[in-house]
């Protein structure tokens, strides 16, 4: 009895405790836990926005800027709702807070499908979001940014706006609701007075911030929806940006490291006599795996090429680890082997496929692959790291290009050995980030290299083949689509089996040390999630453990599952005699918002019309997909033809994206033109292959990116919306391959069904 009373009050406390937590009101998203660093002047209202004396308003970036836009748009969200003078508007990178925790990549992590309404949904989405408030983690990815930082910047501008306005009121002794706002000013049309924000700064920042500030409707907005200019264009254009590679603090060293060539491995046996000697040489000691990075030897020297060229001289004995015996061509073999008895984890099911199927009187299927594929920023792994002190007085500062400030302080705090508390991480700008920069490996092995020079800064760079060799790999994936129609053609049900690796428990294993287990939605979104009224069907995937390291690549899963899922819609739609456009509209019938933008993007591409021939007389043809990623749909329209040389070449793509609100329309032009040639240097090019557990390509010569010539005329519409805000970052990359895939198709009659896209040559 006594046993089973222990079980119980075991059981019973956790569970209340449970509940206590889930009836506490969410974590406040407003105050830091400390006061934002201020210059002489400067007063802060909340944790978003100060505001100098001189009326000069500093917008607090909680996100990463990698070229996206993001400083720009979220500064007018929280300029719009404090009516600030958009001249006097500035950015300042926030320090590490819970108030900037990231909360919609985590809620829109979860495996819902977008349809899927109901308490259920809504309870977990809550307690999710509460969850993701109380942990606080910083992130810029999953196209997030603006969905999640909406509500909050909103808020504090508004709450900032409210706390001006009382101390005008005051001091002119009228009620506030007499006063408005514009400008940066506090207007009183009565007596017609006026006031700027930097003479009510002092004062009104000393005022309670207000819970529930009242925000503007969409008809009083006056920066939200312009084309407003970038805050990150001059200096961008000037060369006066602030990047990773640009950190140069006083005394600066430069580290190199000479990894082992097998990705994962270590140093079984060191070389470091042979570089101590060299030129410039202050320091030479061994990078030890940690947050997922391959061993090495390390390198410090007074300029970066001594750097280099001595690590370079070492002749080290490796340990190649498990990975040693890893081919990417083999793995992509057994994916495609285990497509025969894969069932896999079902995401989504509705009705009984497997009736279906047996029912139809035609069936259809399509086995498809994609490659594994590196991330290829511009601005190659780098980071900045300066240890001083020892022991519990030490600190150790980092000056980093990272999309995740927390687990960056986090990595350093464990490779030196000391409290997070004791490390602060200044989050410069990305020369793109596309995922690789969510990894924390650069920072840790930067971190190892400043130990050897306590109290001197050092810049670790990765050389551009380190950072492609070593990177963590969009996984690579086989996929098996199964159709059943009737005799008239009519569609019966749907089944897709896919089989990869699994991105989230990798990452969890790096950052917590503990293997991470259960579904993960980003090995099947792109497949499960879209808005196809298919009549009955099963669509999963199914995890396999193979030892090449893999991450999260713009657009993760929908970059690869969405050319699976548009080009088998293009093979129903050719097994049913149908115009793919037709097909498609047929099974949307329900979705009027789908529906609506794929009609937009057809009418503007011109499709049902014969389009011109290509610069060369070469005939052209059109394909078209369909594709709805972090919130947003997108459709596109390619037009394709074939050299005499047996050369794919994209000519124009015509794409309309439905967003909800659109914060600025040339920014998320911007995006859709980044996604889509990213996306399409991957559709024509991208391909890391792996022969005994080494990847092969290096630089840009052997992983071509699309050049100037190549790039296609891009025409971007934007759905008008007033919705919620969704992602735009990513979704313009997913349905790139396969309308040039099913374009290629309409113009040859050859399917490709693999990644990347490769004409045969005639015979």
């Amino acid at each position: 009895m006594r046993r089973r009373n222990w079980v119980l009050t075991a059981l019973a406390v956790p569970g209340a405790l449970a509940i206590g937590w889930g009836v506490m009101p969410p974590a406040q998203r407003q105050q830091t836990a400390k006061p934002l660093p201020a210059r002489a002047g400067e007063h802060a209202f909340n944790g978003w926005v100060k505001i100098h004396t001189d009326g000069q308003t500093t917008v607090m970036l909680a996100k990463s800027e990698m070229g996206q836009g993001v400083s720009t748009a979220l500064a007018m969200v929280l300029a719009d709702e404090l009516d600030a003078d958009w001249a006097q508007v500035r950015m300042a990178q926030s320090p590490i807070d819970g108030i900037y925790g990231s909360v919609s990549a985590l809620v829109d992590g979860l495996p819902f499908h977008p349809d899927s309404q109901g308490l259920l949904r809504e309870t977990v989405e809550w307690l999710t979001a509460k969850t993701a408030r109380s942990l606080g983690l910083m992130m810029t990815g999953g196209s997030s940014s603006i969905k999640d930082l909406w509500g909050p910047m909103r808020q504090a501008g508004a709450a900032a706006r409210q706390m001006l306005v009382a101390t005008a009121a005051q001091q002119w002794g009228v009620p506030a609701d007499q006063c408005s706002t514009a400008n940066g000013r506090v207007l009183h049309a009565a007596s017609q007075r006026s006031v700027g924000y930097g003479e009510l700064a002092a004062k009104s920042a000393t005022q309670t911030v207000p819970e529930k500030p009242v925000l503007k409707t969409a008809e009083q907005w006056r920066l939200i929806g312009q084309p407003m200019g970038r805050l990150d264009g001059a200096a961008k254009s000037t060369g006066k940006a602030n990047y990773g590679i640009d950190t140069a603090p006083e005394g600066l060293l430069y580290a190199s490291v000479r990894l082992c060539p097998t990705r994962g491995g270590s140093v079984a046996n060191g070389d470091a006599d042979t570089a101590r000697g060299m030129p410039g040489v202050v320091a030479v000691g061994f990078a030890t795996p940690a947050a997922g990075s391959t061993g090495g030897v390390l390198v410090v020297a007074d300029r970066p090429w001594r750097a280099k060229r001595a690590a370079a001289a070492l002749k080290p004995e490796w340990n190649h680890g498990a990975a040693q015996a890893f081919d990417s061509a083999q793995a992509l073999q057994r994916m495609a082997q285990a497509l025969d008895t894969a069932k896999g984890f079902a995401y989504w099911s509705e009705g009984d496929a497997d009736a279906a199927l047996t029912g139809a009187a035609k069936t259809v299927r399509a086995d498809y692959t994609a490659p594994y594929l590196a991330h290829q920023t511009l601005e190659p792994a780098n980071c900045t790291v300066q240890v001083a002190g020892e022991g519990s007085g030490a600190t150790v500062t980092v000056w980093a290009p990272t999309q995740m400030p927390g687990l960056a302080r986090l990595a350093a705090a464990r490779v030196a050995g000391v409290d997070q508390s004791q490390v602060t991480v200044h989050v410069t700008e990305l020369g793109g980030g596309f995922g690789r920069r969510l990894e924390s490996d650069f920072v840790a092995q930067a971190t190892q290299a400043a130990l050897l020079v306590r109290g001197k800064p050092v810049q670790l760079l990765y050389s551009r083949e380190d950072d492609t060799r070593h990177d963590f790999y969009r996984p690579a994936c086989a996929s098996r689509w199964v159709a059943g129609l009737d005799a008239s053609g009519r569609l019966l049900g749907v089944r897709a089996t896919s089989v990869g690796q699994a991105i989230v428990p990798q990452v969890l294993e790096r950052v917590t040390g503990l293997p991470g287990g259960g579904p993960d939605k980003t090995t099947a979104e792109g497949a499960f999630d879209q808005p196809y009224e298919w009549p009955a069907g099963r669509i999963a995937h199914e995890a396999i453990s193979l030892p090449l390291p893999i991450g999260f690549w713009r657009a993760v899963g929908h970059s690869h599952q969405a050319f699976f899922k548009e080009s088998f819609v293009d093979e129903l739609a050719h097994a049913a005699g149908r115009d793919p456009l037709a097909y498609r509209l047929d099974l949307l019938k329900k979705h009027p918002r789908h529906a609506a933008l794929l009609q937009k993007a057809a009418a503007l591409a011109g499709w049902g019309t014969a389009p011109a021939a290509a610069p060369d007389g070469a005939k052209v043809a059109r394909g078209l997909a369909l594709h709805q990623s972090f919130g947003s749909i997108v459709a596109q329209v390619a037009e394709v033809s074939v050299s005499k040389e047996r050369q794919l070449r994209v000519h124009r793509v015509v794409a309309v994206i439905d967003c909800g609100t659109v914060v600025n329309p040339n920014i998320v032009r911007q995006q859709m033109e980044s996604a889509i040639i990213f996306g399409l240097s991957a559709a024509l090019y991208g391909e890391v292959t792996v022969q005994a557990g080494q990847v092969q390509p290096g630089n840009f010569g052997d992983a071509p990116v699309l050049r100037l010539n190549e790039c296609p005329q891009i025409v971007t519409d934007l759905m008008p919306s007033t919705a919620h805000p969704e992602g735009v970052g990513e979704p313009g990359t997913p349905p790139i391959a396969p309308a040039v895939a099913n374009a290629l198709f309409a113009l040859t009659g050859q399917r490709l069904r693999s990644l990347p896209l490769r004409l045969p040559a005639q015979a």
